[in-house]
């Protein structure tokens, strides 16, 4: 059995990264907008900080979890997220706003309400 505490403060952080993502992401019409100027560029730097540490939680609350709790909740490509975080952390210089973008707009919310849902179905109350 694993550490419930530890792994509610983990999704606690998780979603709270989806949440400002989902606000920095408010703004954005098109992908371009990441690109036109240096506030776009700002919004896109700050968004792909918070996916590089949630991708990085995710890693942490599988390992802590062995693998068991992500398995759970199939609606999340898991396996994407965590992936995303190696992509951005690794090959930041060749980053694709456009896939930046569509994971703003399909992945995030998706994740942050499943993440939400998690918390929900950990909570002993």
């Amino acid at each position: 059995m694993y550490d419930v505490e530890l792994v509610r403060e983990i999704l606690r952080q998780i979603f709270e990264a989806g949440k400002r993502i989902e606000r920095r992401f408010s703004l954005v019409r098109h992908s371009d907008d990441f690109l036109a100027g240096d506030d776009g560029l700002d919004r896109l730097d700050a968004i792909c900080m918070m996916l590089i540490a949630i991708g990085e939680s995710l890693k942490n609350l599988d390992k802590l979890t062995d693998g068991g709790l992500l398995a759970q909740y199939p609606d999340v490509d898991w396996k994407g997220a965590k992936g995303a975080r190696d992509i951005i952390s690794h090959h930041y210089f060749d980053l694709n706003a456009e896939a930046v973008y569509g994971i703003c707009l399909n992945d995030v919310p998706v994740l942050t309400a499943t993440v939400e849902r998690m918390i929900v179905d950990l909570d002993p109350n």
